[in-house]
């Protein structure tokens, strides 16, 4: 599991993926998240907007990524 830090209070999933660089633009994660390849605390997550607070977990295909 790899911990990104944050620095707010929360930070919206699509923008989330692009900061862990997991996807280098929001197209990017906005086409992993519709096509329902990220979980956010093990369940299929559709929205790219969902606010994602410290400790949730995010995965995609083989990574863990926890909010810190």
């Amino acid at each position: 599991m790899i911990d990104i830090p944050i620095d707010s209070e929360f930070i919206k999933l699509d923008q989330f993926l692009k900061l862990a660089e997991i996807t280098s633009t929001g197209g990017h994660s906005k086409i992993l998240i519709k096509e329902g390849l990220v979980k956010v605390n093990g369940e299929i997550e559709l929205s790219r907007g969902r606010k994602l607070k410290p400790g949730d977990i995010v995965e995609v295909e083989d990574e863990k990524l926890r909010v810190l």
